[in-house]
């Protein structure tokens, strides 16, 4: 695997999603998206936990700094399509533990998957809030007893990052931090149209679709672009 360094956040830089899974599954690695917001706003703590983890190009701002340090044919690999993809390829030959959302959007994305995956070997599920500590030593208690081949988390950075370094500590896996990922997968949120996503304008949708939200997450992200232009990443 071949990595660069952006803003001082180590990402991989993989030619296909093959790649990454390959490397991955090999080496039972902790995958981390990177993006603009990421690679901008980086903090002693957000560099650490990449940095000690696998970075992926996630957005569009991740993909041009890589292009602009001079690796052409990096892909773009939103993590909401990739966990599925770690799905659909090792369904009926790993096994899988899931955490993440409210009890409705995990049971729901629970259901879909067992009926896309009849075989599908699902150790174990939760929902992503861990009211005290006793539930946090539960949790890494199961996954220690369990030993799933891959845990996905959905919680947010840097708390899905934290706890899943907490649980590798445990069991050595692939891990996975998705946040909202269960929501998309489930349809209580909805991404762009596949055009606005081949574009790469699918930020540029969100912002429209949800202005209040977004627009001064995007204002802030905008020296970004200013120092990739620039080439001062």
């Amino acid at each position: 695997m071949v990595w660069e360094m952006l803003n001082g956040v180590k990402t991989a830089v993989p030619n296909s999603r093959e790649e990454l899974l390959e490397y991955v599954f090999e080496n039972k690695n902790i995958l981390v998206a990177v993006n603009a917001e990421k690679i901008h706003h980086a903090t002693d703590l957000s560099k650490e936990i990449i940095n000690r983890n696998v970075g992926y190009p996630d957005g569009v701002g991740a993909v041009w700094a890589l292009n602009r340090k001079g690796h052409k044919n990096v892909q773009k690999i939103p993590g909401c399509e990739l966990w599925l993809d770690i799905v659909a390829k090792y369904h009926d030959s790993k096994s899988f533990f899931l955490m993440g959302g409210e009890d409705a959007v995990i049971n729901k994305t629970v259901e879909l998957l067992k009926t896309r995956y009849p075989n599908m070997n699902l150790v174990g599920y939760r929902n992503g809030f861990l009211k005290d500590q006793k539930e946090k030593e539960d949790l890494l208690e199961e996954i220690a007893l369990k030993r799933p081949d891959v845990v996905f988390v959905a919680m947010g950075s840097p708390r899905q990052e934290l706890l899943m370094e907490e649980m590798a500590k445990l069991h050595a896996a692939v891990y996975q931090g998705l946040g909202g990922s269960f929501d998309v997968f489930t349809g209580k949120v909805h991404r762009a149209p596949e055009w606005w996503i081949k574009n790469g304008l699918e930020g540029v949708y969100r912002t429209m679709k949800e202005p209040k939200k977004r627009v001064m997450r995007d204002i802030r992200v905008l020296p970004f672009f200013m120092n990739l232009i620039l080439n001062r990443l």
